[in-house]
């Protein structure tokens, strides 16, 4: 049975990042709006307050989640190519999905913002140099980030989340 909480499995990378690994992570970056919006297309009001795990996020929350940290990590991103090593500022996930803006509003507005936001990163990610992917910023609770693993997590943080949507509409039928 599938692990609902890490659907894919975690994300995994190794030391040697290549151009072309780069490339394919740009692309799923580039392309996780359309996938979002083909998974949760059709869905009722009802569906998207569904929670795609006992105790996990509904589908509502994800998707505005994701609209939450990648808005984040596009700024992460920015900072790490315009200073050298800045220490970023983490956020409690958690509590901004308890927000009104992640719990009621309509999904609609994070599937707008995620398809401008993705395109606006595309085109920073596709210009960064092969030294700039070495650059890094300082997570408080992870440590030093290069921007190629940076990549990497959030090319897979869009499959992981909607692997949460598509394989709860596959569990439930919908």
């Amino acid at each position: 049975m599938d692990d609902l909480r890490f659907p894919i499995g975690r994300f995994e990378w190794t030391e040697d990042i290549t151009k072309d690994q780069r490339l394919r992570w740009i692309e799923d970056i580039e392309s996780a709006p359309a996938q979002l919006r083909a998974a949760v297309e059709g869905l009722t009001e009802q569906q998207l307050n569904e929670p795609y795990r006992p105790g996990g996020w509904t589908v509502r929350q994800v998707v505005h989640h994701l609209a939450d940290s990648h808005m984040n990590s596009l700024i992460r991103f920015k900072l790490a190519l315009t200073e050298d090593q800045p220490t970023i500022k983490p956020y409690d996930e958690a509590a901004w999905a308890e927000l009104t803006d992640s719990k009621d509003a309509p999904i609609a507005l994070s599937l707008t913002l995620l398809d401008q936001l993705h395109t606006r990163w595309g085109v920073l990610l596709r210009s960064v140099s092969d030294e700039q992917w070495q650059r890094s910023f300082v997570h408080p609770d992870s440590g030093v980030v290069r921007l190629d693993v940076n990549l990497g997590t959030y090319a897979w943080h869009g499959r992981h989340h909607i692997a949460h949507i598509t394989r709860l509409r596959d569990r439930m039928g919908w």
